[in-house]
């Protein structure tokens, strides 16, 4: 396996490489006559080793040196075209073997009593104690660790680079320069390919930049911000896009009855103050109804937030007009599943989800209670653990063989009626629960008690007077 390893390598040897290998062999046949000039100059003794070199030591040496140089040179150019399995392999061998034979020969020096045995002895201080021995090789294990350690470490270092490149290419981030992993010939392989699919971010990239500016002419940006890449999908002809989000059903309604020039023209007035709310709120409008509008947010927080900015808006306009009619606003939330397609004809977004329609009932609902903000349990299952405002559930909705739990927000209240509406909240919450376990006389009771704290809660007398409707049909 090694061999032909070692054949393919030597195949595909660069210029540069065959000749440092000549120069290394030249190198290796000139150390064969000159290398006993270099070991008589070393002379062991009983205390030691005496250098005694003369000139043609001296240039033993020199030669020595070189081919050790351009040996290791070579070596090296030899680890770096292999795959890394075979890499670690041949960068710790000359180590271990160094490594093996300096144990095995300090373990039986004792036994040995030739005179380089006995030079080494005295040079490495083993005859001075017992377990001097152990010591040495102590010192060499660490030392072996320790350098294996460090081999092994740059050898792997290129992994490093290819985990922090797959993290930024998995995470889409696409970079203008190429990457650079290093290391051996199989990590270069990886480099070009990690490179080529960098290349294939940036041209999907650039793409969804041009099909942005060109749809941004006539689809607003918070909806493209709400697509993302699956933008560039819609865009084709026949395309449509599922996405999560949530939609807000916002009903305007004039609180007298006018011509339908003047309800245009008014709700209108309050719509130039909706819209931007909802723009400043990464949100968009679907659609525009005859008195209010439908808006879709990808974050159920943002849209929740936009809503109670909506009632306040609204209601600080009412206050500030007090000549004139006001308006009665009413918001319904819900979260899922929204498809959205875009007709290349009209250039312009259709949404389609079961999520319209039941808005469509829940605001029935809310006008039926006389609510601000109602919202579904999926709008509140959306929200973040650190967003917190307080709500109260109001009720059930059955639609479509479903059962839809219904909550309203408390924080489009007057803070004197809000801390009302929290102390009560539980009395509140317990007569639905027992009015939807058609319970009506436990529940009557409730809402009794919660509107001799807060005679003017609506939801509380819609309950009461129901539960009297159906205490009255059983008697």
């Amino acid at each position: 396996m090694h061999e032909k390893i070692i054949l393919l390598y030597t195949k595909n040897m660069k210029t540069s490489t065959k000749i440092l290998l000549i120069i290394n062999i030249a190198l290796l046949i000139a150390n064969i006559f000159l290398i006993r000039y270099l070991v008589g100059g070393i002379v062991p003794t009983e205390n030691g080793f005496m250098l005694n070199f003369s000139a043609l030591s001296w240039v033993a040496l020199a030669v020595l040196v070189a081919f050790l140089i351009t040996f290791i040179a070579l070596y090296v150019i030899f680890l770096k075209n292999m795959r890394l399995n075979n890499l670690l392999f041949f960068s710790t061998l000359p180590l271990t073997l160094v490594y093996g034979v300096f144990v095995v020969y300090i373990a039986n020096i004792g036994d040995m009593n030739d005179i380089t045995s006995v030079s080494i002895k005295a040079t490495l201080n083993l005859n001075s104690a017992q377990g001097v021995e152990n010591l040495w090789i102590a010192l060499a294990t660490v030392t072996y660790l320790v350098l294996l350690f460090v081999l092994i470490a740059i050898a792997c270092r290129p992994l490093r680079n290819v985990e922090r490149v797959a993290q930024k290419l998995g995470d889409g981030r696409a970079k203008n320069d190429d990457y650079h992993i290093g290391g051996s010939k199989q990590f270069q392989e990886i480099e070009h390919s990690l490179n080529k699919i960098n290349y294939i971010y940036k041209e999907k990239d650039n793409k969804l930049k041009i099909a942005n500016l060109t749809t941004q002419k006539y689809l607003p940006k918070q909806l493209l911000n709400f697509l993302g890449k699956d933008g560039v999908e819609m865009v084709e002809t026949g395309k449509s896009v599922v996405k999560e989000g949530t939609v807000l059903y916002c009903d305007l309604k004039p609180n007298k009855t006018l011509s339908l020039e003047e309800n245009f023209n008014y709700i209108n007035s309050y719509l130039k103050v909706v819209a931007p709310l909802i723009k400043r709120y990464d949100g968009f409008v679907d659609k525009y109804l005859g008195d209010g509008l439908i808006a879709v947010f990808s974050k159920s927080q943002n849209a929740t937030t936009c809503a109670h900015s909506i009632l306040k808006a609204v209601e600080d306009r009412n206050k500030n007009q007090k000549k004139t009619l006001n308006i009665d606003s009413r918001i319904s939330a819900h979260t899922g599943k929204l498809t959205i397609a875009l007709s290349a004809e009209e250039k312009t977004p259709a949404i389609t989800s079961p999520s319209i329609n039941m808005l469509s009932k829940m605001e029935e609902i809310n006008e039926y209670l006389s609510g601000k903000l109602l919202f579904s349990k999926s709008t509140l299952d959306s929200f973040s653990n650190n967003f917190n405002f307080d709500y109260r559930y109001i009720g059930d909705l059955e639609f479509e063989g479903k059962v839809l739990s219904l909550f309203e927000s408390l924080e489009c209240y007057p803070k004197r009626i809000r801390e009302k509406m929290k102390k009560t909240k539980n009395e509140f919450e317990n007569g639905v629960r027992f009015y939807n376990e058609k319970r009506y006389q436990e529940a009557k009771e409730k809402f009794e008690q919660v509107l001799k704290k807060l005679p003017n809660d609506n939801a509380s007398f819609v309950y009461f007077n129901k539960c009297n409707e159906k205490l009255s049909e059983v008697a």
